[in-house]
């Protein structure tokens, strides 16, 4: 009986924690989505900036407006300097997602330790061909983890070593933002959350 209601708590608290990883994925997705826009809309800014930092006003039809490239050049600063202040706080909210799974993972591991020996290693390691073991489903929540964490680090590096007086790598900032996504299996969250698909609806109501 003490098994069976030990094992009960921990499959709660897996349940709880992909449930939360579910909601935390949206944001992330729906989140790293808005960062790709922003990216793309700073990239063509540098290149708009670069362009006129290159052209000789004085030898084009604009030269008889002597301050046109400044203000031209102060726009399109002005416009680069919002969209990074605005990936700036898109970083909070990836930032967010990783505490938030994290602390969502430690619980989970810690209501584990607290039933491990009455739970038993030959419990732990029972699955059937829907219902994961719950031991493949820690590992599983370590790994969602580590992804998180991962992903927001490398972004955050790359944003920290961006300003406005880098064009180049302002510009480039779309194809370093991918090869970050490119360091992980960006898969890897949803292809879990279909392992665990069966687990979580059959403890519906339970």
């Amino acid at each position: 009986m003490a098994q069976k209601q030990a094992l009960l708590a921990v499959h709660q608290a897996l349940e709880k924690s992909f449930k939360a990883i579910e909601k935390q994925q949206s944001l992330w997705d729906s989140t790293l989505l808005e960062c790709t826009h922003l990216l793309s809309s700073s990239s063509n800014l540098a290149e708009q900036l670069r362009a006129c930092n290159n052209v000789d006003f004085k030898t084009t039809p604009f030269r008889e407006f002597p301050d046109l490239k400044h203000r031209l050049k102060y726009k399109l600063t002005q416009a680069m300097e919002i969209n990074l202040e605005k990936l700036e706080e898109k970083m909070n909210v990836l930032q967010r997602v990783r505490d938030t799974t994290s602390n969502q993972v430690a619980t989970c591991f810690q209501m584990y330790e607290l039933h491990a020996d009455t739970i038993g290693l030959t419990s732990v390691l029972e699955h059937s061909s829907l219902y994961p073991s719950v031991a493949d489903m820690l590992e599983w929540l370590q790994d969602i983890e580590r992804f998180y964490q991962s992903q927001y680090l490398g972004r955050k590096t790359l944003l920290q070593n961006i300003n406005c007086d880098n064009l180049q790598n302002i510009q480039a900032l779309p194809q370093s933002w991918n090869r970050v996504s490119e360091q992980m299996d960006q898969d890897l969250i949803q292809d879990t959350l279909l392992k665990v698909a069966f687990f979580l609806e059959s403890r519906q109501g339970s």
